[in-house]
């Protein structure tokens, strides 16, 4: 049987069981009239933001198609590249929007489900999560699989190295497109997101003193839109590039690591069993009715971990029968990623579930104000960014000499790539306990807007906790994922030029060393990038987030009887302002990627492209943890003093904690999950310009 054939079986697998969890979530009770009501609106307020999103940047595909055609036209690409990049964004973005719907259609029925028991909250929950974790695996390698044989067959006449080379090149560009969307939807969905959280909280629980979702908080329902568009349908799209792009630049290094279609084999045939073992890790996902962190935690941990040790089983026999015993080597690389996507998943939890230590010292620092729990915070991210350094550098180390990098520098540099693909071979199950966590989070709003019994507004809380946790640990695992598939595309760009100077006999030569000026400036350039990127991002935050706070007061001062609850807010008002706000801000941020590295390119060679993806990699890496899990840690520590802890809700410590969690919300939910989509951008765009640059570089 041809192993290739496992990848279109596994989107095939992947999407039915989507299908089949989606259906039982639907099947579930939403509740009361008023839970129907609050979850509509909610619906109607994503669907809204999606529509416009999705019309914008339908604008910039276009635009971006006519430049690749004339590109292509031109000699510079073939005419497959425009036609890929389209299909990379537009499953890209399908993915986040599959995601956001069963998710808004989800949160109801887990406040409901939530009255029943803890247990049957978590499964609806989850099961909405499943749904998004494999319909991004299932449309990801739908996609590869189309594009693979597609153009297999195209190349058909060409003798085997050739073929798989021509084939991967054009693969590279749909991950250019995948990545494009991904950065509208994660920063557009960030801005929107976090503009209303921060504005609800800093009016509503700091000023006014009501509780997190009260209805009487105009800017309520937009925090609750933002969930679904900025942590489901953005994440959504996020890790959909994250996926593919991992395993097209293993593929593409596959000709030059001297593996030919065998090299091509192992991702796609990983990614399939990745599916299979996602599944079956579902079905043991199941928490007792104990609304504690650990007992939560240990339910999500023992489906991903199952899949996880699957995977490290099966893919020992499929490397074994692909490459042979003599490239065994390649099955301790993918181990290694493997093991280092667990070990950041518990770096992140160690440093942002008030489980543990640092978070709860840090909701004590509350107790002195809202500037020392700033410095803890930020204290926190800069330190917990030491142990993810240390286990990707351990990785990438392990995954090239394991592979074989010490005899032979091409198989080495196919061994890190193929660790990415390791890291990632979990996705279904690992986005799956990621998208949940902005389910939990609208469930807990709805049981408050509704006004539910005590016991179930617990559950909820219990379940909205472990979600910014796994939310947190999400986060990490596609920032490290990140930092290895750059890696790999960096190595993949280097292939891409050599092979462009080879085929058309042009007169230049890679020297990327630290001294060759270029290549130095390119790291300068690079290693600012994400910097700019994160200020440009968070003054959009800052910006939308002040019109909400203003729009929040007026409401509160003009409205008569808003406060005594008599009068219903005008939530569509803050909506609308969040959506005009992130389509605005979402433009320049997302254009700074893709133009930088080109006029750069062009002013100063591929020798300094190549070092701007080295320094966006190495800072873009260390900013998105820090950023990520001060982000985290603020949120839970606001959440442990919630829970009874340092005075509990009100008092000054709490409101402390709130300022801390609005600092840290544009961190963990705009410019940080955003930057690791930035790296892998930047090496897209260089990959799909780089015969453009080469022959148009003013300095070669």
């Amino acid at each position: 049987m041809d192993l290739l054939l496992l990848a279109p079986i596994g989107s095939a697998i992947a999407l039915l069981f989507a299908l089949y969890q989606a259906r039982w979530v639907l099947k579930q009770d939403e509740g009361t009239e008023q839970m129907k009501s609050i979850a509509a609106a909610i619906r109607e307020g994503a669907n809204a933001y999606l529509k416009r999103q999705y019309t914008g940047v339908a604008l910039f595909f276009a635009v971006m198609f006519v430049i690749l055609l004339i590109l292509a036209f031109n000699g510079y690409l073939t005419y497959f590249v425009p036609f890929a990049f389209v299909t990379g964004g537009f499953f890209s973005g399908l993915s986040g929007f599959i995601g956001m719907k069963i998710a808004t259609y989800a949160n109801a029925r887990t406040t409901n489900a939530a009255k029943k028991s803890l247990n049957f909250g978590l499964r609806v929950a989850f099961s909405s999560g499943t749904v998004m974790g494999l319909t991004v695996v299932g449309l990801g390698l739908l996609d590869l699989s189309f594009w693979f044989y597609f153009l297999n067959w195209f190349y058909r006449g060409l003798e085997e190295a050739a073929r798989i080379q021509n084939v991967t090149s054009a693969m590279l560009t749909f991950g250019m497109g995948a990545s494009s969307m991904a950065l509208f939807a994660r920063v557009g969905g960030g801005i929107y997101t976090k503009a209303a959280d921060v504005g609800a909280d800093l009016v509503g629980k700091v000023e006014a003193g009501i509780p997190e979702d009260d209805p009487r908080n105009p800017a309520v329902i937009a925090d609750n839109v933002g969930d679904n568009v900025g942590d489901v349908a953005g994440m959504g799209a996020d890790l959909y590039e994250s996926y593919v792009g991992s395993i097209v630049s293993t593929s593409a290094l596959a000709v030059a690591a001297g593996l030919g279609i065998k090299g091509v084999t192992i991702p796609m045939t990983m990614a399939a069993v990745g599916v299979l073992a996602s599944i079956v890790g579902t079905f043991f996902v199941r928490s007792g009715e104990k609304a504690e962190q650990k007992v939560l935690l240990n339910a999500l941990r023992t489906g991903t971990n199952l899949s996880a040790i699957l995977i490290a089983i099966l893919s020992y026999f499929l490397v074994t029968r692909v490459l042979g015993f003599e490239h065994v080597g390649v099955y301790f690389a993918i181990l290694s990623g493997l093991v280092a996507g667990v070990l950041i998943g518990f770096s992140t939890e160690y440093f942002t579930s008030d489980t543990y230590k640092p978070t709860q010292d840090l909701s004590s620092t509350s107790l002195t104000g809202p500037a020392t729990v700033i410095i803890g915070g930020m204290s926190l991210g800069m330190l917990s960014t030491a142990v993810p350094i240390a286990i990707v550098s351990a990785a990438v180390l392990a995954s090239f000499y394991l592979a074989g990098g010490a005899t032979n520098f091409n198989q080495g540099l196919y061994g890190v790539a193929i660790a990415a693909v390791g890291m990632l071979s979990t996705l279904g199950i690992t986005l799956a306990t990621d998208a949940y966590g902005p389910v939990a989070d609208n469930a807990g709003g709805i049981a408050e807007m509704s006004h539910q019994d005590k016991e179930v507004r617990q559950r909820t809380d219990a379940l909205d906790s472990l979600g910014n946790t796994t939310a947190a640990t999400g986060k990490g695992f596609a920032i490290g994922s990140a930092a290895l598939t750059a890696l790999a595309l960096i190595a993949a760009y280097k292939d891409e030029i050599d092979l462009i100077v080879k085929k058309q006999s042009l007169d230049f030569k890679f020297d990327i060393s630290l001294l060759n000026p270029p290549v130095l400036v390119g790291l300068f350039i690079g290693g600012m990038l994400p910097f700019l990127f994160s200020s440009m991002t968070m003054k959009a935050v800052g910006r939308a987030a002040q019109q909400i706070v203003v729009e929040v007061r007026r409401q509160f001062r003009e409205i008569k009887g808003l406060m005594e609850g008599k009068t219903k807010p005008d939530y569509a008002r803050c909506v609308d302002i969040c959506t005009r706000a992130a389509q605005k801000e979402m433009i320049l941020p997302a254009l700074t990627a893709i133009i930088v590295p080109i006029v750069v390119g062009l002013l100063l060679g591929p020798n300094a492209v190549a070092g701007i993806l080295a320094g966006a990699t190495v800072t873009g890496f260390v900013l998105a943890i820090m950023m990520a899990n001060a982000g985290g840690a603020w949120d839970n520590a606001k959440k442990y003093i919630e829970a009874g802890n340092h005075g509990g809700k009100g008092s000054d410590a709490h409101k402390a904690a709130v300022v801390g969690d609005t600092v840290g919300d544009p961190f963990k939910d705009t410019s940080g999950p955003s930057l690791n989509i930035l790296i892998k951008l930047l090496s897209m765009v260089s990959v799909v310009f780089g015969a453009f640059i080469l022959q148009n570089a003013l300095l070669k």
